[in-house]
């Protein structure tokens, strides 16, 4: 994520800003420049307006056609959500909105294609079954993620070593991007001999990770366990990871976050800065910053007496999917 400041007085902003706490003055996220801007009246000058789901999900995003209504970009992809008298649920379903909006931020900011088929179903469980998951371009998520307590319960249940409502959203657009990327690049062949074949049967697949749990071997190919399951799964925990990256070295670089102490890398200097266009470096690269920024990190978090803030070891042959996903982003967004 990007560092902001305000326009009228310089103050640093936050994504999630939609005031500047120094002078007051109103703020919105403006899609089109992926920027955050003084909203001086509605409409301003330039025509934009606070989207209307302000106070419902906490929203700082701008309409900037109001033609096509008063919901932002982002608040208009959600299809269903609680109903206006569930207090508990429509506060989850903020945090949720607030968790997307970042999401879509990188997708923007990477290039990737949003088409207008890509919808979201934010449910709350209390109020029925309800699966998170993809669905050819509808995308479910349970608001029970965004219960840290639930959702810490659910991760040592499953023996996890990381779980956050914002890494449900990006592995279930990882599961929507796989056609988009893969089968348009022509380069499903490639995919089958890095993840799998995803033609295997899926709920043979469930049934049996469920029942056997992952190979023994998984961390020599896998991003994490519930990857080894099915070729499906594992491109979405992937990708998943793959924006994890982007994200952390990109805000790591906005903040200035100069990482000049051990390395395991060739070169111990490092400033984390992610390439201008976002996409055109080799993936080494990438890794060759990224590494000894975690180490740094979870340092820091051994310091306050905390796990491991990024508690995953990058294998050689997650490395080569990492690289995969990374060369098809960049192919999508060089076409």
């Amino acid at each position: 994520m990007r560092s902001f400041s305000c326009d009228n007085c310089g103050q640093l902003l936050f994504f999630e800003n939609s005031l500047c706490l120094r002078c007051k003055t109103p703020q919105t996220f403006v899609p089109s420049r992926l920027d955050i801007v003084a909203l001086l009246g509605e409409p301003d000058t330039a025509g934009l307006r606070g989207c209307a789901n302000s106070r419902l999900a906490e929203c700082n995003w701008a309409v900037e056609d109001p033609e096509i209504g008063p919901l932002c970009r982002s608040c208009a992809m959600t299809q269903q959500r609680p109903s206006d008298g569930d207090a508990e649920g429509l506060a989850a379903f903020a945090k949720a909105e607030t968790a997307k909006r970042r999401l879509l931020f990188e997708l923007y900011d990477l290039g990737l294609p949003v088409e207008d088929d890509l919808h979201f179903d934010l449910l709350s469980s209390r109020s029925g079954p309800v699966v998170t998951g993809h669905d050819d371009g509808l995308i479910t998520i349970d608001l029970a993620e965004g219960d840290d307590a639930q959702r810490e319960a659910r991760r040592a249940e499953l023996g996890e070593p990381y779980r956050t409502l914002l890494g449900h959203f990006r592995h279930e657009i990882g599961h929507y991007y796989e056609p988009i990327l893969v089968d348009r690049s022509g380069e499903r062949d490639a995919f089958r001999s890095l993840f799998g074949d995803e033609r295997a049967s899926y709920d043979d697949a469930r049934e049996r990770y469920y029942a056997q749990g992952p190979p023994a071997d998984w961390r020599a190919r896998h991003v994490s366990a519930y990857a080894a399951m099915h070729a499906w799964e594992d491109w979405a925990e992937t990708f998943a990871h793959y924006l994890h990256i982007r994200d952390t070295l990109q805000t790591a670089a906005s903040f200035g976050l100069l990482v000049t102490g051990p390395s395991q890398t060739a070169d111990p200097a490092l400033i984390a800065v992610p390439p201008a266009d976002g996409n055109a470096r080799a993936f080494q690269s990438i890794v060759a910053e990224w590494l000894p920024l975690t180490y740094a990190l979870n340092a820091v978090n051994r310091s306050m007496g905390r796990g491991d803030l990024y508690p995953f070891t990058l294998a050689a042959g997650v490395i080569e999917k990492l690289t995969f996903v990374h060369e098809r982003v960049h192919g999508a967004v060089a076409v």
